[in-house]
């Protein structure tokens, strides 16, 4: 890698660190920079989830006040999200790319959808209930949430791009939340994920990573997540919500046309 060809890499992993933080389509930035930098796909691909683990949780700390509360829950939640990630770091060693990246962006369109419905489907869930707490998660809620961590643990130990924006919009039709506290939840899964799939293929795959590129991403991503966290918490939740139709629909575009 060229001197230029590093400093891009830094410079999307930066990026791809902020966008995550607070949104979560960051790997639509770094992933076609490794590309361009010549590294071939699935190696880019493992790459790049072992170098923005550092984006997600410079993320996470940022958002750690969002989190207050939320503990039980992500407790329960994390197993799922661990098996997930084993389940599609295993798929992204195994099965050809075009198998599963069929299935990305109409993913990623049903992702948005339900981010942008998100405030009216609520208000008719809310209808009925008056001025009542939110009722506990559990039964019918508790097993969509487990699904909704698994399905998106696997999309996301295969293809990371535009996890977050899975996550916040099915997380979002279950729990009473607002927007930056289900960003929170969403930090912190994305982490887990991303940590676990990065580890197994640190085991079955040393031999498919670009340890520079990695270390750029790594260094980089520490410091978008980190800045994005800390100014990107203060966003009202209707231009939050906007930037993530944004680049779910980006991510849509770009998965299609590339």
């Amino acid at each position: 890698m060229t001197g230029w060809e590093m400093l891009a890499v830094g410079a999307a992993g930066v990026a791809a660190g902020g966008i995550n933080a607070v949104v979560g389509s960051g790997t639509l930035v770094s992933f076609p920079v490794l590309l361009a930098v010549g590294l071939p796909p699935l190696p880019a691909t493992i790459s790049n989830s072992l170098g923005l683990i550092a984006g997600n949780l410079s993320g996470s700390i940022g958002y750690r006040r969002e989190l207050r509360g939320q503990r039980p829950l992500l407790l329960r939640l994390l197993p799922a999200s661990v098996l997930g990630a084993l389940t599609g770091a295993f798929l992204l060693l195994h099965l050809p790319p075009e198998t599963f990246e069929a299935v990305v962006p109409v993913l990623i369109g049903i992702a948005v959808v339900l981010v942008a419905v998100q405030p009216l489907l609520q208000r008719r869930l809310r209808s009925g209930a008056g001025d009542e707490p939110a009722p506990p998660v559990r039964g019918r809620r508790l097993a969509a949430l487990l699904a909704g961590a698994y399905a998106t643990g696997t999309y996301g130990g295969y293809f990371a791009a535009s996890q977050g924006v899975l996550q916040i919009g099915i997380f979002g039709l279950v729990l009473r939340e607002s927007l930056q506290r289900l960003n929170a939840l969403k930090n912190v899964l994305t982490l887990t994920v991303n940590t676990v799939a990065a580890g197994a293929y640190v085991v079955v795959a040393t031999d498919r990573i670009d340890w520079v590129a990695a270390g750029l991403l790594a260094v980089g991503s520490l410091v978008g997540g980190a800045v994005s966290s800390r100014y990107g918490r203060r966003l009202p939740a209707p231009v939050l919500r906007a930037a993530i139709v944004v680049l779910g629909v980006v991510a849509i575009v770009v998965l299609v046309t590339g």
